[in-house]
């Protein structure tokens, strides 16, 4: 048994918001400067090249990469062989999340869903935790900003759509998304599961590095056309067309019941904001 204390999830998390809010990950930094190399459009060539400007600025000034830093969600592996002392997870994590917005002056965007009275500390963080084997803790922090969640659909597609149907869900959401996630996207696309998982599959889609595969070849294959599929609309970066409308595709699956085929599409905007530690 490894005993933690709750002040280091605190910690991590701080660190988290920090990294994410202010700093675009390698492999979206690399996916945009490839979308702007190849890209012809002049309008959306100078949006692509503002928005990695931007970026280099936002991590120079230590200043968020975008004004909407979102609400904070965490996807948290908890080692079944470790005992956490002091805070609650849920405290310590709210914590890390109310200290870092304050101290790096990060919008705050939570509110009551029917008052719209603001929190006024980012408060409560949208927190998902998994019981895995060992004595470590893996945190994810994802803020997500709405003009992309906005976006999100879910889709209780019947079993005989099958793969095209999949595929025609997920390049229907980028098509009606248009350009109100801030394209070029990152789109996230869980598979199975219901209709409450399958939505959180995407979730964890949007946590693995921009141009990575899953890892079943078939999968992998609907990541693939469904790319294809969407850079093809020609929406663009930022909807002044062109040859990228999307970045990434990334699906996650899980087993689902016999009658069904649930599809959830979430999408990120181009800054694809993610960072990850271990404990």
């Amino acid at each position: 048994m490894r005993v933690m204390q709750s002040e280091e999830i605190e910690s991590a998390i701080y660190r988290l918001a920090e990294e994410a809010c202010l700093h675009l990950t390698p492999a979206c930094e690399t996916a945009l400067r490839q979308a702007a190399e190849k890209e012809e459009n002049i309008s959306t060539k100078f949006a692509l090249s503002t928005i990695l400007e931007n970026a280099e600025i936002a991590a120079k000034e230590k200043m968020a990469i975008c004004q909407d830093t979102g609400m904070s969600v965490i996807l948290a592996e908890i080692g079944q062989d470790v005992h956490i002392e002091g805070k609650l997870f849920s405290d310590a994590v709210n914590d890390g999340v109310r200290r870092a917005y304050e101290d790096f002056r990060f919008r705050k965007s939570v509110c009551d869903p029917i008052t719209r009275v603001n929190t006024a500390d980012n408060t409560p963080a949208v927190i998902h935790t998994e019981i895995v084997s060992g004595d470590k803790i893996t945190l994810t922090f994802l803020p997500k900003g709405f003009g992309s969640e906005n976006m999100s659909r879910t889709y209780m597609l019947t079993p005989a759509k099958g793969v095209d149907g999949i595929i025609d869900a997920i390049v229907d959401a980028v098509k009606l998304a248009g350009s109100k996630p801030c394209p070029p996207v990152y789109v996230g696309v869980g598979i199975g599961g219901t209709f409450d998982t399958c939505a959180l599959l995407a979730k964890k889609a949007l946590a693995r590095d921009v141009g990575s595969h899953n890892s079943r070849a078939d999968i992998a294959k609907i990541e693939k056309i469904a790319l294809e599929r969407i850079n093809a609309l020609g929406i663009g970066a930022q909807g002044f067309g062109g040859k990228t409308t999307a970045i990434g595709v990334s699906c996650e699956y899980a087993p689902t019941h016999i009658a069904g085929l649930p599809v959830a599409i979430n999408m990120q905007c181009h800054c694809v904001r993610c960072a990850k530690t271990v404990l």
